[in-house]
Parts: C-alpha cells; sequence; structure tokens
C-alpha cells in the first residue's frame, strides 16, 4: 500500500514547524511513522508553496483595518484550490493507493484525483468557531469559506477519521455525513517511549513515587486557557488540607510572584532534542498525577503521554476528553465550574489509600497499551485503508 500524505508544511523537518503549532505538527509527524511502521509506503507531498494572491491580501487589509476583525487566507477557495493544483500536479508522478490529509482540509477540498482520499483530523475548524480564541473574532466570510472548503472536501473523501467521539458527532452534525465512512481512532502519545515498555517497568515507576508527597505535573503553553491557575489553587489547598502536595509546571513560564515553596517553573521543552524528551519523560514519569483543568481544548496529547508513564489524569470533561480520559480507569474528569475542593477530595481519596492509587496508576497504562500507543492506532487505520480500498 502506498499513501499520498498532503501536507503544507514539511512533516519530517521538526525545525521548521512553528512553536505554536508544534503540538498538532507532532501528531502529523507520528502519524507518518506509525504508518510506515506498518509497511504502509509513504510519498511527502509537502511543503507546497503558499502563493498570496491581490484578493486575499486586500480581503485582510479590508476587514483587519475598517472592521477590527480576523481574515483567514488558509480558508479562502483561491488558496485551497492552488494547494490542490499542486498536490494533482504531483501525484501523476507517484503510485498512491490513498491520498491522506491530516493538516485540515485546504490540501484537499478541490483536489481532483483518482485515488480515494482520507481526512485524519482532532475536529473540523466549523466546531472551533467561537470556542478558540484564534477563532473567535474571524469576519464572516471566513466563517463562511471555512464551511465551504469542510463541505468541499467532505464530499470529496471516502473516509474520515476523527480522535474523538465529541469531533465525530459534531462533523456529522453539521455536514450531515454519511455514518458509515466516519470512524473514531483516538492518538497516540507524542514522545518516543523506549521499544516494549513493559508492564512490570512502570510498575516499577508507580512503585518508587513516594507516599509521602503527592506529585502534580501541568503541562501546557497556553497558561489560562489550559487552566494552569486552577492546577495552582488545587496544590494550594491540598497543602492546607494537610496533604503534602507540589506542581511542576511544563510548557510556560507563568507569572507567579512570589513563587510559594510548593511550584517548580520548568518552562517549554523542546521534545525534538533528545535531551528534551528525556526530561519531559522523567517529570511525567516522577508524577504521580497529571493536572490539565483545561478551558478549551480537543483531544490534548499530554494526557495519553501521561498514561503511557502510569500517571492517572485529572482534566475537565470538554470535547473529546471523555474519550481519552474515563472516570477511575485512567484518571478523572471534572465539569469545568467544578470547585477546587473537587479536585483535592479526589487526590486526597487516592492517596490516602496508597493500594488504590497504584491500581488507579496501573489501569491508566493499561489504557495506553491497549487503545493509544500509535501502534494500536496504526493497525487500526491500517484495516480501515484495506476495508476502504476492497
Amino acid at each position: 500500500m502506498r499513501i499520498s500524505y498532503t501536507t503544507t508544511y514539511d512533516v519530517q523537518n521538526h525545525a521548521s514547524w512553528p512553536s505554536n503549532k508544534k503540538g498538532n505538527y507532532g501528531s502529523n509527524s507520528y502519524i507518518a511513522k506509525t504508518l510506515e511502521n506498518q509497511n504502509i509506503l509513504i510519498d511527502y507531498l509537502g511543503p507546497l508553496e503558499k502563493h498570496y494572491s491581490w484578493m486575499t491580501r486586500s480581503n485582510w487589509l479590508f476587514y483587519s483595518k475598517l472592521f477590527k476583525q480576523d481574515y483567514y487566507r488558509w480558508a479562502d477557495p483561491i488558496i485551497c484550490r492552488d494547494y490542490a493544483r499542486q498536490v494533482a500536479q504531483k501525484l501523476p508522478r507517484l503510485e498512491s493507493d490513498i491520498v491522506l490529509a491530516t493538516e485540515g482540509v485546504q490540501t484537499v477540498a478541490y483536489l481532483q484525483c483518482k485515488q480515494p482520499i482520507v481526512l485524519w483530523l482532532d475536529t473540523l475548524t466549523i466546531d472551533l468557531i467561537g470556542y478558540y480564541p484564534r477563532l473567535s473574532n474571524i469576519c464572516r466570510e471566513t466563517r463562511n469559506n471555512i464551511y465551504v472548503t469542510e463541505k468541499a472536501a467532505i464530499a470529496r473523501c471516502q473516509l474520515l477519521i476523527f480522535t474523538s467521539d465529541w469531533a465525530a458527532e459534531n462533523a456529522i452534525k453539521h455536514y450531515q455525513i454519511n455514518e458509515s465512512k466516519v470512524h473514531v481512532i483516538p492518538r497516540g502519545a507524542n514522545i518516543e517511549l523506549q521499544p516494549g515498555r513493559s508492564a512490570t517497568e512502570v510498575e516499577n515507576l508507580v512503585k518508587s513515587r513516594p507516599e509521602n508527597i503527592c506529585k502534580l505535573v501541568f503541562c501546557g503553553i497556553s497558561w489560562e486557557r489550559k487552566g494552569g491557575d486552577i492546577a495552582v489553587a488545587v496544590t494550594k489547598q491540598l497543602n492546607e488540607m494537610g496533604c503534602s502536595a507540589e506542581l511542576t509546571i511544563i510548557g510556560c513560564k507563568p507569572q507567579i510572584q512570589p513563587v510559594p515553596d510548593f511550584i517548580n517553573i520548568v518552562g517549554y521543552i523542546d521534545k525534538s532534542k533528545p535531551e528534551g524528551e528525556s526530561k519531559m519523560r522523567q517529570l511525567i514519569a516522577d508524577a504521580h498525577f497529571m493536572i490539565l483543568p483545561t478551558r478549551e481544548d480537543c483531544t490534548p496529547n499530554v494526557l495519553i503521554e501521561a498514561n503511557a508513564f502510569g500517571v492517572p489524569c485529572l482534566t475537565t470533561a470538554i470535547a473529546g476528553i471523555p474519550t481519552i480520559i474515563k472516570a477511575d480507569v485512567n484518571g478523572q474528569t471534572f465539569a469545568l465550574d467544578a470547585a477546587i475542593r473537587e479536585y483535592c477530595d479526589y487526590i486526597i481519596s487516592q492517596m490516602s489509600d496508597y493500594l488504590k492509587y497504584q491500581k488507579l496508576a496501573m489501569s491508566s497504562f493499561n489504557e495506553y497499551q491497549q487503545r493509544l500507543n500509535w501502534d494500536v492506532v496504526g493497525k487500526t487505520a491500517k484495516q480501515l485503508f484495506i476495508d476502504l480500498l476492497a
């Protein structure tokens, strides 16, 4: 089997990825790797050339200067048609069985080709309008363009893969998609693990965690959006309730003054470098819980990374997160407006019965082993591709 992988950027060049998109680009890179591990040949069609037209420039100036609204060129049908033209020019030189798009719909929305097209996404952009800050002030034209291009892409594709039930259900509702071509596959962990990591290794990790202090780890670049303030409040209240706790903050450097003794601010870690990846692994593996009380998210990959080390997750029951985190199986989800005390009570209930905590930690690793790893993802996707071609 051979796949043409269409992206506007270079999937294989980590250094070219913008810092605000490294998480998404990393997931797309792992998709490519896992398909190659399933003996699928990959032809990389990115990067594509980004051509600017006078019309998109004029539209940007018109909306940004006159109405103080955001206009996004990547959603404009003119740009999407140009991407499709570039992909169509490359395809005849290849012997692809399938055309795959994981970055978004822009490379395939107007693509005419003989191969079946597969979309593999976290979610469709239409679901994020008004949800993420960057899509909260878009102009009507961009909103319409997003709908038009996504509808065009869906009409052309034969298979849609989403990472959560929430994303799949929303796509079906918004675009009246035939449910038979929609499938859900949670992604794996965007961190290199030692091959053949065994339950015994993780069990030893869990047993090495101290019983007299609860180590929490928060991982997110967007402090406010990811609920970093809640993580701090939970750690503070745990200590006030007599449960010794500390919080390690990865991904950002929030302005906390003064920094309490129970907080360790690490900042951003570049996982594309061996030393960064090693440091990330160690910080996560040492923690009792990953705490991510996120206010706006789809399917945060750090939750899966935590489970890979037998670390249960404390997070919010929003968007696609309930597909990843199951209550008392690999962590706990809380309402968006849950009181700080609810988080604390759950943590104390686990730490005060340490055998109970260890059982939860191993159950978290089992979830990673059984459904939240790239090997399972690759095998599941390959079978869907085989069925599609059949």
